[in-house]
């Protein structure tokens, strides 16, 4: 068994399996310590806007491009569970759909397939998976653990620097809680050029540029983290 999960051909599958693992461990670890350290993911990935698509001129150069990466998206349930669960469940289909093929192959052909070529199918019968089960777990989660929250909700909102010294051009992580009390992260610089943020300092966010927020020092006893 060892010696065939570490063949050649099977590292794709073995290493894919082997993330999904680690991952799978430290953000189990992490939201058991109230953290959470792969949130800040579904920060940093586009708001879905399928209406959007819809409506818009299907003669701009753009459309079909930006139409068809949001429906792809859409399909694969991102922005409806945490997009790490996803990452983990194709991790899982990828690794264990590469690994019985090559079994098969093994047993019927009497040799392994390419691990390139038996990524293929992998792949494709990976993301149906990923559709399938994304959407028991929307359906099963708790509301407020997967309901959409448009990015433009954090303007105003308090943020804690978590990671690394913001300053501008230099973004760093900090940590927000939006109106459910569900925790992101997002990537913070200063709106004035010659501000810096250490980690610890508490900021207010004011704008947002791309996936880059904008933000100012709290500076108001008044204004508290909810």
């Amino acid at each position: 068994m060892i010696n065939f999960l570490l063949a050649g051909q099977n590292m794709p599958f073995t290493v894919a399996l082997t993330v999904m693992l680690i991952i799978a461990f430290l953000e189990g670890v992490s939201t058991l310590l109230g953290a959470g350290i792969f949130s800040f993911i579904d920060s940093l990935l586009p708001e879905l806007d399928i209406d959007a698509d819809v409506d818009a001129d299907i003669d701009s150069p753009d459309f079909e491009s930006s139409g068809l990466f949001s429906r792809l998206f859409s399909w694969l349930r991102i922005g409806e569970v945490p997009a790490i669960m996803l990452l983990v469940i194709f991790l899982t289909a990828f690794g264990l759909i590469g690994l019985g093929l090559q079994s098969f192959a093994q047993k019927t052909l009497g040799s392994l397939l390419p691990g390139s070529f038996a990524s293929i199918p992998a792949v494709l019968l990976g993301f149906p998976i990923v559709r399938l089960l994304g959407g028991i777990l929307g359906k099963i989660m708790p509301k407020d653990e997967t309901e959409a929250v448009a990015e433009t909700s954090f303007i105003g909102r308090i943020a804690v620097i978590t990671l690394g010294n913001a300053s501008p051009g230099k973004p760093a992580e900090a940590k927000l809680s939006d109106q459910f009390g569900q925790a992101h992260y997002v990537m913070v610089e200063p709106d004035e050029p010659d501000e810096r943020f250490e980690s610890g300092t508490q900021v207010v966010l004011v704008s947002q540029q791309g996936a880059i927020f904008k933000a100012i020092r709290n500076k108001s006893d008044a204004l508290v983290d909810d």
